[in-house]
């Protein structure tokens, strides 16, 4: 079964919050007959956007293929959250990586964060975006973790953005006494995420890329010009760029091997009215120290947005409401009998170690995916480096693509299962408080 049309009407967005709350591009004409362009981009999310409309932006003949609409998958869905660092800490990448590349590591992740801010000033992208992004602690170790890592992003990177709360601040802040306490980062902070989308997409085609919507890319076919062939036509390019993440299947069964499709969820309760200060002082995003990341915030209209559970395989649950209620619930109780208005879910990608996978398969083909959670600004910036890669500029693609990328074990048949296996281990984890 292909996740591209598993649980989602074909050319259709979800019906979630975001979809209800942007204004809809026209459909971009599917592919039709033969088709020449110096680099084809395969996936209409934010990495083949951000690298469509930068190829396009520097002259290159664009050609990007979509299978559904432009920010269908992952990128129309997530949280919203455009983060700071990479997807590991610092300490993490310095221990492994050593600290020439670690630091590299931190000034990309800076300039994503920044990529994103200038696409949307410069092309007067209205994504809503709001500074803050808390980490609210469950326990004591966790609590002492986001201290010595505030601690040393000051000292080491000159971050100095990082508010550190304790468990009164916190409480306050967040409007429940569950946690040990938190910290803020001021240098990050919140969007519109389909917003975001499909103002890239709007950007890119005024920049000259093509875009070809419900385009679902059948083969590719390598060689001195690679030929990407779709049901109704094909594109022969000089480079192809594969954008796809959680959607590769068998377009690079090698690369799929390391990029693990995942579900995730998120909820919309009905506008809570009143002064709903009183479940976030601030106009913050949030996410916990759990495994399985609970996320949320307010949306501009009084809802909670409320992200939470994952599934592993094709379909998503039956009741998406009832999933991402429970852990509501545990933090907000006297939000257990709220009315939900939306209830979506969305496939991400996730890698064996947590950072994403840049790979090139042939000389001419590209690849960058499994940004596991963070990609709103990494995707972005993805798109960038693939950009500058296709015109021969290596040297960010280099450093990410350094970074280990191993195959999940178990192959394509028994990864899911022994993923969801070690997911139910640190979910039991979660719940017991270790």
């Amino acid at each position: 079964m292909n996740l591209l049309f598993s649980n989602d009407r074909v050319g259709d967005y979800p019906e979630s919050w975001y979809a209800a709350t942007a204004d809809p591009l026209a459909p971009f004409a599917p592919l039709r007959g033969d088709k020449v362009a110096d680099v084809c981009v395969i996936g209409g999310g934010y990495t083949g956007l951000s690298a469509a409309l930068h190829l396009a932006a520097a002259g290159l003949d664009v050609t990007l293929l979509e299978a559904h609409r432009v920010g269908f998958g992952a990128s129309g869905r997530n949280g919203g959250q455009l983060g700071s660092g990479q997807r590991q800490g610092q300490n993490w990448l310095e221990k492994r990586l050593g600290m020439a590349d670690a630091r590299r590591l931190w000034e990309l992740a800076e300039d994503a964060k920044k990529t994103v801010h200038d696409i949307c000033r410069k092309h007067g992208v209205e994504a809503g975006f709001r500074p803050g992004v808390a980490q609210a602690n469950w326990h004591k170790s966790d609590m002492d973790y986001t201290v010595s890592s505030a601690d040393h992003l000051r000292e080491v990177y000159n971050y100095d953005k990082i508010e550190v709360l304790d468990k009164p601040g916190f409480d306050t802040l967040v409007g429940t006494d569950v946690f040990a306490g938190g910290s803020v980062d001021w240098g990050a902070g919140h969007l519109h995420p389909l917003r975001y989308a499909l103002g890239l997409a709007k950007a890119a085609q005024q920049s000259g890329a093509q875009i070809h919507e419900g385009s679902y890319v059948t083969k590719i076919r390598p060689g001195k010009t690679v030929t990407v062939e779709t049901g109704t036509g094909r594109v022969e390019a000089s480079q192809v760029i594969l954008a796809c993440n959680g959607y590769l299947g068998a377009l690079d069964r090698k690369l799929a091997a390391r990029v693990m499709p995942i579900n995730n969820f998120i909820v919309a309760t009905q506008p809570l009215g009143g002064d709903y200060s009183a479940l976030l002082a601030r106009d913050i995003a949030v996410a916990d120290s759990r495994f399985v990341v609970n996320y949320w915030r307010m949306s501009e209209d009084g809802r909670l947005l409320f992200g939470g559970g994952e599934s592993y395989g094709y379909r998503f649950p039956r009741d998406i409401a009832a999933l991402v209620r429970r852990p509501m619930a545990e933090i907000y109780p006297a939000l257990a009998k709220t009315r939900i208005d939306y209830a979506w879910g969305g496939t991400l990608a996730i890698t064996m170690n947590r950072m994403p996978c840049f790979a090139r398969p042939a000389p001419n083909i590209l690849s960058a995916s499994g940004y596991s959670g963070h990609g709103l600004a990494m995707a972005t910036l993805a798109g960038r480096i693939l950009a500058q890669a296709s015109k021969g500029l290596m040297g960010d693609f280099d450093v990410m693509s350094r970074l280990p990328s191993p195959a999940f074990p178990g192959g394509a048949l028994m990864r899911s299962p022994l993923l969801a296996l070690a997911m139910t281990w640190y979910g039991l984890r979660d719940r017991m408080g270790f």
